[in-house]
C-alpha cells in the first residue's frame, strides 16, 4: 500500500499525539508504508483532511488518535465516499493507531491498542468490514458514527469529563460519572420507536451502540457486534441516586442487562423523542443539545477497517 494519509490530532490523548507522531511515521516506513502525513489543528479539520484524501482516490486514512478524532476521520470518508455512491469495497480503508482516553472504538474493533502492533496491522493491510451508524438531531446535521451514540445521563457526564484535565482512561470517567450523580437527576419521558415497535418511560439514559464498550470501561451492551447488522441498545429507566450508584460497577463489568430498570434490544432504525431537551454524545463527541428528537439508523456493511 503507497497511497495513504496519516491524519494526526496532536491534543489526543492530552498531547500524545503530537509526541507521539515522529515515532508513528518512523513504525509505519519501517514496515514499507508510504504516505503523505496532515497534523490537524481545529476541531473538525480531521474531516475536511480525510473528505480531500477519500476524493482524491486515497487507498487508506489512518486516523491517529482517540475516538473523537476516529470519528472525525470516518464523516469525512464517509462524506466523500457517499457523495461519489462508492461502497465499502470501493472506498478507502480506515486504518487506527488508538492513542486517546477512551479508545473504545479500536477496543470493540479488534485494533490493537499497543502502538507498534497498530501499525504493524495497518501495515500488513487486511482489513474486516463494519457497520457504521448515523445520526439525526432536530437541531443538528446528520453525523456518522461507528461505536455508539448516548441520550441523557452518559452526555452529561461525557461533558463533566471535559473539565477534568488531569486524568486519563477509566479512573477519568468513573471521576466523571460519580460527579455527574452529584447534581444531574433528569428523567424525561421518552418515546423509544424500535423498527416500528414503541413503548415510552421516564428514562435516564439511553444508549444505542455498535460496540460493546464506553467510557474506557464501561460495558453498555456486552454482546453488540460491530458486523452483524443491528444496533444493540440499552434504556435505563428512572431510579432513585442509591441505586444509580449501585449501578456504576454493573455498568463497569457489563452486569446491568438482566435488572428490572433495564431494557435491552437490537435494531436497524431507533427514534428517541424527549419531552423535554436531552443531550447527545456520539462517539463521545457532544452532539445535539437540546434536542427533543433523535433519529438512528444502522448502514450495513459500510466500512473497511485495518485489524
Amino acid at each position: 500500500m503507497v497511497n495513504a494519509t496519516i491524519i494526526v490530532n496532536p491534543t489526543a490523548g492530552r498531547g500524545a499525539g503530537a509526541r507521539l507522531s515522529p515515532q508513528i511515521a518512523e513504525c509505519l516506513r519501517g514496515h514499507g508504508l508510504g504516505f503523505e502525513l496532515s497534523t490537524t489543528t481545529t476541531p473538525g479539520h480531521a474531516t475536511i483532511l480525510a473528505r480531500e484524501a477519500a476524493a482524491q482516490g486515497h487507498e487508506a486514512l489512518i486516523a491517529v488518535g482517540g475516538d473523537g478524532t476516529v470519528n472525525e476521520v470516518l464523516n469525512g470518508l464517509m462524506q466523500a465516499t457517499c457523495a461519489d455512491n462508492r461502497s465499502a469495497a470501493d472506498g478507502p480503508a480506515l486504518g487506527v493507531i488508538p492513542i486517546g482516553t477512551g479508545n473504545d472504538f479500536a477496543f470493540g474493533a479488534g485494533v490493537p491498542l499497543s502502538l507498534q502492533e497498530a501499525c504493524h496491522a495497518v501495515a500488513r493491510g487486511q482489513t474486516r468490514v463494519l457497520d457504521v451508524g448515523c445520526m439525526c438531531a432536530d437541531n443538528e446535521e446528520p453525523r456518522y458514527f461507528l461505536n455508539g451514540v448516548g441520550m441523557g445521563f452518559d452526555a452529561q457526564a461525557n461533558i463533566e469529563s471535559r473539565k477534568i484535565k488531569r486524568l486519563r482512561g477509566t479512573f477519568l470517567y468513573v471521576v466523571a460519572v460519580l460527579r455527574t450523580l452529584t447534581f444531574y437527576y433528569h428523567s424525561p419521558l421518552i418515546t423509544v420507536r424500535v423498527d416500528g415497535d414503541e413503548f415510552a418511560q421516564p428514562s435516564l439514559l439511553i444508549s444505542v451502540m455498535n460496540g460493546r464498550r464506553m467510557g474506557g470501561g464501561f460495558y453498555i451492551t456486552p454482546s453488540s457486534e460491530m458486523d452483524d447488522g443491528l444496533f444493540d441498545f440499552c434504556v435505563a429507566a428512572q431510579v432513585s441516586r442509591p441505586k444509580m450508584v449501585a449501578f456504576v460497577p454493573r455498568f463497569m463489568r457489563g452486569t446491568h442487562t438482566t435488572d428490572v430498570d433495564i431494557t435491552m434490544g437490537q435494531g436497524r432504525e431507533i427514534t428517541v423523542v424527549s419531552e423535554s431537551p436531552w443531550v447527545a454524545h456520539l462517539d463521545g463527541e457532544i452532539y445535539g443539545v437540546g434536542a427533543h428528537r433523535y433519529e438512528v439508523e444502522l448502514l450495513p456493511q459500510r466500512l473497511r477497517l485495518f485489524c
